[in-house]
């Protein structure tokens, strides 16, 4: 049976209230891992809009609208598309921008997951407004299994001290306040340096806390890593150095139920070797 929407399922990261939309909507997304979530809520038919960013999943997005970038969205595209609601977010996209598509779309949508643990918020404030709740409890239960899974492994095996590049030319490395770095903790990998701003600092190979480092991590985005670059940064560390999808650490929404379970078994596997 289903259960009453609470008005807390309702309120988005910017303390807005929202309301749930009666009949069939028109959604613009503006975060890739939130695009995906909405189609697998089942509301892919609902879907007019997205970012060239927004990949996954590929089959259904090709037949959907692209709105320029995350960061640089083409607004007279968007306004065209004549959308209900837009989903955005606080780190992807740039404030003054969605305070203007603010100015002619009815309803905003902001999101924030900083840990793990606020895609829960996050379904359920979809599967509230869109009437998806039913899918959305099922992603809950999906996603407490996969973050019980690696708190699990993190448990079990020692802690280790991680370098998680993202950039080269500059370096640049994520901070603890980011959801990357919350999510690498899931599995005990613990990120440096530590610090909570910026968000994404540069570094220089002889900062004086890199001895700490004691395996490095290579995402596969926003600058693609690639086996080449494994031993050039194992040069330059001194350190075990390993290749890592990226989508399975930075994406929320559905995707962190895969990204959870895959960090667990990457952990175990680089463990053992």
């Amino acid at each position: 049976m289903m259960t009453e929407t609470s008005d807390e399922m309702l309120i988005d990261a910017a303390g807005q209230r929202h309301v749930p939309h009666e009949g069939s909507a028109r959604i613009v997304s503006l975060v890739p891992s939130l695009t995906e979530l909405v189609c697998d809520l089942g509301l892919a038919p609902q879907l007019v809009g997205r970012t060239g960013f927004c990949i996954h999943p590929r089959s259904v997005l090709r037949a959907v609208a692209k709105v320029g970038g995350t960061k640089d969205v083409n607004l007279s595209r968007l306004r065209a598309l004549a959308p209900t609601h837009v989903i955005v977010n606080v780190d992807e996209n740039r404030r003054e921008c969605v305070e203007e598509i603010a100015g002619f779309v009815p309803h905003v949508i902001v999101t924030h997951p900083c840990v793990p643990e606020d895609n829960l918020s996050v379904y359920r404030l979809l599967g509230a407004i869109f009437d998806r709740r039913a899918e959305a409890e099922r992603l809950e239960v999906a996603f407490a299994e996969a973050l019980a899974e690696a708190r699990s492994v993190g448990a079990a095996l020692p802690r280790e001290k991680v370098l998680y590049l993202i950039w080269r030319e500059p370096w640049m490395t994520v901070a603890r306040s980011t959801y990357i770095a919350a999510t690498l903790a899931a599995v005990g990998w613990d990120t440096c340096p530590v610090l909570s701003a910026p968000r994404y600092p540069a570094f220089e190979w002889d900062a004086p806390w890199l001895p700490e480092v004691q395996r490095v991590l290579l995402s596969s985005e926003p600058y693609r890593f690639r086996e080449q670059h494994v031993d050039e940064v194992g040069r330059l560390s001194g350190r075990p150095v390993s290749l890592i999808d990226g989508e399975m650490a930075s994406w929320y929404g559905s995707r962190a139920i895969e990204g959870l379970r895959h960090l667990a078994a990457l952990r175990r596997s680089l463990t053992a070797e």
